[in-house]
């Protein structure tokens, strides 16, 4: 047996079943790995152009981030209530509902950001006090600047992560992966002429990401309504509200949207203790946090992944099928975790000097990311990809409220004992956040051996 023969052998072996073949699966896979890895390697690029314009500035954009990542991923929660339904509405073969169930799933999102963005724009001033009143006072300045343009530009992305949302629902990775280079080479490009050749600061991140998703969500409304044919999208059925449908959204939606609300709320309480830490502190969890990016392009990329073919199975009540896919997907992202390792660590001097840190803060860097890739291996997939399976099977509430406490039990409490009480500084909030993945894995593993995960009839 060749080697072409050996992987064809592996690939069905692993990734057919009765619902879906290894074909369609790579096919789902690719566009949101190259997705996950252009819209991570854009992150990287963008962190190390306004890390040119000095601590203060990475400081500040870092801090307003964790509080962008905290709203941000409220309505990413319920697009992928939206998600869970069109795919599993795919899967039972209702095209009717599968275009009905997109429509609401962009309107509910599209109202949620406008709330949302509207709410912290009136009072931006308290939040930054509130969660960075101990920064200093140049990077407080910025923050402001960063919060304010991030809410302005939150309906935009709200409406084109809706759109993508949908699209991966019914298995489009291919457009999604179209809307997304456009949308980011964009940002990139405005972010190259604002920043480094006009030297704007944090002003010129601010309108290089408004302009870059006012875009995002244009062209992506274009694409669903002149060439897309799966979910023939109409603007008046996204006008009118189906209360029977949005409820189906919402209970995937709530209970999620509550988990990244309390789980990147026990994010944002971190910052809090490592801007005690000092401006040194934030720029070394801003760095570190962006190369650890790099090497879970790949879990990140099947945890979305995940959603769709699962969901499809689970709305064929193909269950045999689900749990196949679902341990090979988590075999697949530990694969994938090791070989990344491999291939980044040499170049992790070479890496680091993008960012232009100063030199005292290089070898803690370095310590964080060994930890990261010491741990992925063993604990982000269980951690992360089986949550995504397990939420697209319908169990919404037993993911978000496992995800809540061992993030305020472990992540909060446990970080603040280990590098605020103990003095171990920012390794001791990274411990913290590793011993979490670990605990929260070994719960989702539990869960997913018994049978109430797929009990949840949704449609």
């Amino acid at each position: 047996m060749n080697i072409k023969q050996k992987t064809v052998f592996l690939m069905n072996k692993y990734f057919t079943g009765e619902s879906i073949d290894y074909k369609q699966i790579i096919a789902i896979i690719v566009p949101i790995f190259v997705d996950q890895a252009f819209i991570i390697l854009m992150s990287l690029l963008n962190t190390a152009l306004i890390s040119s314009s000095g601590v203060a500035a990475i400081s500040a954009v870092s801090m307003v981030d964790s509080l962008n990542l905290f709203l941000i991923n409220v309505f990413v929660a319920v697009a992928t209530g939206g998600t869970v339904i069109v795919a599993q509405y795919k899967g039972s073969g209702n095209q009717e509902m599968v275009s009905k169930a997109a429509s609401q799933a962009i309107s509910a999102v599209a109202v949620l950001s406008v709330l949302i963005s509207a709410f912290v724009i009136f009072f931006h001033t308290p939040t930054l006090n509130l969660l960075f009143g101990d920064a200093e006072a140049e990077v407080f300045h910025n923050a402001k600047i960063f919060l304010i343009g991030s809410c302005i530009s939150y309906p935009f992305i709200a409406i084109y992560q809706a759109v993508t949302g949908v699209l991966r629902g019914v298995g489009e990775t291919k457009a999604c992966l179209g809307l997304s280079l456009i949308m980011n080479l964009t940002y990139l490009g405005l972010n190259i002429v604002l920043i480094t050749v006009f030297d704007m600061g944090v002003i010129g991140l601010v309108i290089s990401m408004i302009l870059a998703r006012i875009l995002g969500m244009l062209i992506s409304i274009i694409y669903l309504l002149k060439y897309n044919q799966t979910l023939r999208f109409k603007i008046r059925d996204a006008l009118t509200l189906n209360i029977s449908i949005l409820r189906k959204i919402m209970f995937i939606g709530i209970p999620f949207a509550a988990e990244q609300m309390f789980f990147n709320g026990g994010k944002l309480l971190t910052q809090t203790f490592i801007v005690q830490l000092g401006t040194l502190a934030i720029t070394v969890n801003a760095i570190s946090g962006s190369i650890s990016m790099l090497f879970q392009i790949g879990g990140t990329a099947l945890s979305i992944a995940v959603v769709t073919v699962v969901g499809q199975c689970v709305g064929r009540r193909n269950i045999q099928d689900a749990r196949k896919f679902i341990k090979s997907f988590m075999g697949l992202s530990t694969v994938i975790f090791v070989l990344v390792s491999i291939i980044i660590m040499p170049f992790f001097p070479l890496i680091v000097k993008m960012f232009s840190p100063p030199e005292e803060i290089i070898p803690t860097i370095f310590a964080l990311t060994l930890l990261i890739v010491i741990a992925q291996p063993f604990l982000w997939s269980l951690s992360f990809v089986m949550p995504s399976a397990l939420r697209a099977a319908g169990d919404s509430k037993f993911t978000s409220i496992t995800s809540l406490l061992t993030m305020w039990l472990l992540r909060v409490i446990l970080g603040y004992i280990l590098g605020i009480t103990l003095q171990f500084g920012i390794m001791g909030v990274w411990l913290a956040m590793v011993a979490e993945w670990g605990v929260r894995g070994l719960i989702f593993g539990w869960r997913f051996k018994g049978d109430k995960w797929y009990r949840h009839k949704l449609i």
